[in-house]
């Protein structure tokens, strides 16, 4: 642990022990209020003090059993406090690990919807037969975690899979746990429109947005303009017949979206803009990210959606984060949505690296 680090460790557990004194008092416990603000900022810290103290706990067993090694005279003895020493430091790497991740700065937005756009890239067919497959998984996953998740637009390919999807994912946590998708997703495998069995490499790309609402993006209504046409994809008789899907043309950007999957021209409008709200913000934050240095960048993701973040290689069933230069295997499992733990390697990866140059490296 650093020097800065524990620092600021060791004030915020003066503070977390001076909360628990606070709502104690009979002063306070009758002033309702202020007992409940008391209590949330004291459960804000619970995630870091928590292990923290662990922490504490073990390093002081580790530093004990460590003693007990050096003058340790009976080698199967020895034997035995050297397997305790590699457990509990282990159980401290483990607890230094998420302090680390606690102390992290929540992301503003991690706890907000996604809209997804998944496209197909390079590989004809087969391109448009992975963006279906990575529409599945996402949806499985969502699914798997009781998300709701709805098809805002589609463009389906000719062979199967989709051209372009455009899905709202709602949630608690959606965005938090799906930021680190966006980019360029490789894969590696026999299509099924291969007929002499060849292995063919194709790509698709994945957007994540995080839902803005109204108050975070101001939108000129003066800016806009509304187109309403006949929808051109499945939904029955009134989606096709009556004139509901919705094309909204912000001006000052360029940005086009469309909407064409509900029955109803309105619900397509409030989902268009949705959309559009969604982009705007993506691009004012890149804006912001322009000012960051590059060395912070390439630490944290610039959101260039080209860049090749993943590859599945389904041949060696491997699936190999670029990023994180990590392999996992099952892939069936995989594509079925059970991606837990890529995305939490990829978190903790992306938060390690943020915590890079925060702290000046020197003992506890």
């Amino acid at each position: 642990m650093t020097v800065i680090m524990s620092g600021k460790l060791k004030s915020m557990e003066e503070r977390y022990d001076e909360l628990n004194r606070l709502r104690a008092d009979p002063d306070i416990i009758a002033d309702y209020t202020q007992w409940q603000n008391l209590s949330r900022e004291q459960s804000s810290l619970e995630a870091t003090i928590s292990p923290y103290k662990d922490y504490k706990k073990t390093l002081a067993e580790l530093e004990d059993t460590r003693s007990i090694l050096s003058n340790e005279q009976d080698p199967e003895m020895a034997s035995l406090v050297q397997q305790e020493i590699e457990t509990l430091q282990a159980q401290c790497d483990s607890l230094l690990q998420q302090i680390k991740l606690a102390l992290f700065p929540k992301d503003p937005h991690a706890d907000k919807n996604v809209i997804m756009e998944i496209r197909a890239g390079t590989g004809g067919d087969e391109a448009s037969i992975f963006a279906g497959d990575l529409f599945r998984m996402y949806s499985r996953y969502a699914q798997s975690h009781g998300w709701e998740v709805d098809v805002i637009d589609n463009s389906e390919g000719t062979r199967g899979g989709f051209k372009e999807v455009i899905l709202e994912i709602n949630g608690k946590g959606v965005f938090g746990k799906l930021k680190h998708e966006s980019g360029g997703h490789r894969v590696q495998r026999v299509p099924a429109t291969e007929t002499n069995g060849r292995t063919h490499t194709s790509t698709a790309t994945v957007a994540v947005f995080p839902e803005a609402k109204e108050v975070d993006v101001q939108i000129d209504t003066k800016d806009l303009r509304v187109d309403i046409f006949h929808s051109g994809g499945p939904g029955g008789q009134n989606v096709n017949k009556v004139a509901t899907a919705v094309r909204i043309t912000h001006s000052p950007s360029g940005l086009v979206v469309v909407c064409q999957d509900e029955r109803s021209q309105l619900r397509n409008r409030t989902k268009a803009m949705a959309i559009l709200r969604a982009k705007l913000l993506d691009l004012e934050q890149s804006k912001q990210q322009e000012e960051i240095t590059q060395d912070r960048r390439s630490q944290v993701g610039t959101g260039e959606r080209a860049e090749k973040i993943r590859t599945y290689n389904f041949p060696q069933d491997r699936l190999t984060d670029h990023r994180i230069g990590m392999n996992f295997h099952n892939l069936p499992a995989i594509m079925d949505g059970y991606i837990d733990s890529l995305l939490e390697a990829v978190s903790a990866h992306a938060q390690s690296e943020e915590n890079l140059g925060d702290y000046q490296a020197s003992p506890l």
